[in-house]
C-alpha cells in the first residue's frame, strides 16, 4: 500500500538487538531532556540556556505542546529582561527561523503555525505598523513556498487566510485603492491565487474552500450589480461543469458544486447569495441546466455515486420551487437512490433518510 504516493513497506521492519538498544538508550535521553525542561520551567528558570533546552526538545518531538507553551512563557520573559544580550528582534528572527526549518520536517503539525502565529502578533506589537506589515508580507511568501511544496496541506490553506486577514489592516480598501490608482484588493489576488491552484490541480479541497470563503466579500468589493452578479454565478457554474467533465471521480469538485448549489437557494442567507434577486423560474432553469449535462456525463460514468448524489440533490432543490417539475420522475429518483445504496453500502443509513426525507 502507499499514502500519497509513499510506500508503506511489504511488512514489520525486523531490527537488530544493537538497533533496539540504541532505540532504547534515544527513549531514555528524550525522557531525561523532557523531565529537565518541565523542571527548569516547574523552578521559572527562564534563561537563554533553558530555552535551548527547549529547542532541543520541540527538535526531537514538535507535537509535544506543552513545551511550546513552556517556550513562549521563557521568551516573554527574556524579552523584557533588561539584561538580555539579544535584542527582542533578533529573539523574534530566531525562533521564526526555528519555525520554519520545523515546518519544512513537519508541515502539518498544528503547534508549529500556532507558535508562528503568536510570534508574528509578538512581534507587531514590539516593532510596529511597519515592520509587522512587512512580517506579514513575508509570511505570505513563506505559505506560497510551503503550498508549492505540497498544494493541499490545509493547515497551510487556513494559516494564509488568517494572514491575509492581517495584512488587510495594513492595505487600503479597494475604493481607496480605486481613487489612487493602485492595485486591486487582497480578495482579488487571492481568489486569482485559488484558480491556479484548481487548474493545476482539481482534487484540492483547500483550495475549493477558500474560493467559496473570498466571493461574497469580491461580491461586496466589486459593488457589483445584479447583472454581473448573474455573470459571475454563470462563470463559477462553467468552471465546475468543466472540471466534472474532467474528472467527475474527484470529491472535491462535487464538494464546491453543492456549495454552488447551495447559494442558489431561496433559504442561504443573502449576504451569502451570488445573485440576491433570482426568481424561483431561473433557479429552476439553473436546476435543469445542471442536471441535464450531468445525466449526460452518467451515460459514461455508471458506477460513479457522486453523480447520484449531485442528481438527488438537484432533484430536491428543484422540488422546492417546482412540484410539478417535467425534468425528472419519482420512478428516476428512486433509481438514483438504489444506485447510490449499491455503490455506496456503507452509507446504507444515510441513504435511507434520504429516501424517508424525499419520500421515495
Amino acid at each position: 500500500m502507499a499514502s500519497h504516493g509513499i510506500s508503506r513497506g511489504s511488512g514489520p521492519l525486523v531490527r537488530s538487538e544493537e538497533a533496539r538498544q540504541k532505540e532504547l538508550q534515544q527513549i531514555d535521553e528524550y525522557k531525561n531532556l523532557a523531565d529537565l525542561v518541565n523542571t527548569k520551567i516547574a523552578e521559572k528558570h527562564y534563561t537563554i540556556e533553558v530555552l535551548g533546552l527547549v529547542t532541543k526538545l520541540l527538535n526531537e518531538n514538535p507535537e509535544y505542546y506543552t513545551i511550546w507553551n513552556h517556550r513562549r512563557r521563557v521568551l516573554a520573559s527574556l524579552v523584557s529582561a533588561e539584561t538580555l544580550e539579544q535584542t527582542p528582534d533578533e529573539l523574534l528572527q530566531g525562533d521564526l527561523q526555528l519555525t520554519f526549518a520545523l515546518l519544512r520536517k513537519f508541515p502539518k503539525c498544528y503547534w508549529i503555525w500556532n507558535h508562528r502565529n503568536w510570534l508574528l502578533r509578538e512581534g507587531e506589537a514590539l516593532m510596529g505598523a511597519e515592520a509587522a506589515h512587512k512580517l506579514w508580507s513575508g509570511e505570505l511568501q513563506l505559505i506560497n513556498k510551503m503550498l508549492h511544496a505540497d498544494s493541499r496541506n490545509f493547515h497551510a490553506w487556513g494559516y494564509r487566510r488568517f494572514v491575509v486577514s492581517q495584512l488587510e489592516r495594513f492595505t487600503p480598501t479597494v475604493a481607496e485603492s480605486a481613487a489612487h490608482g493602485t492595485s486591486k484588493g487582497l480578495a482579488e489576488s487571492e481568489f486569482e491565487y485559488t484558480t491556479r491552484m484548481i487548474k493545476t490541480n482539481l482534487s484540492n479541497f483547500s483550495a475549493w474552500h477558500n474560493r467559496s470563503q473570498l466571493i461574497p466579500q469580491i461580491l461586496r468589493e466589486r459593488n457589483a450589480d445584479p447583472k454581473e452578479r448573474r455573470s459571475f454565478l454563470d462563470s463559477e457554474l462553467s468552471l465546475i461543469c468543466e472540471a466534472i467533465n474532467t474528472d467527475p471521480f474527484d470529491q472535491s469538485i462535487w464538494f464546491y458544486h453543492q456549495y454552488l448549489l447551495s447559494i442558489l437557494s431561496a433559504s442561504c442567507p443573502t449576504h451569502q447569495l451570488i445573485v440576491q434577486d433570482l426568481t424561483n423560474g431561473e433557479r429552476q432553469k439553473y436546476y435543469e441546466h445542471e442536471m441535464e449535462y450531468i445525466r449526460e456525463i452518467l451515460e459514461d460514468e455508471a458506477d460513479c455515486k457522486w453523480i447520484y448524489e449531485a442528481l438527488l440533490g438537484l432533484a430536491e432543490a428543484s422540488l422546492e420551487v417546482d412540484a410539478g417539475t417535467g425534468s425528472f420522475t419519482t420512478k428516476d429518483m428512486r433509481a438514483w437512490l438504489n444506485e447510490l445504496k449499491r455503490l455506496d453500502p456503507l452509507r446504507r443509513g444515510r441513504w435511507d433518510d434520504l429516501e424517508r426525507r424525499l419520500s421515495l
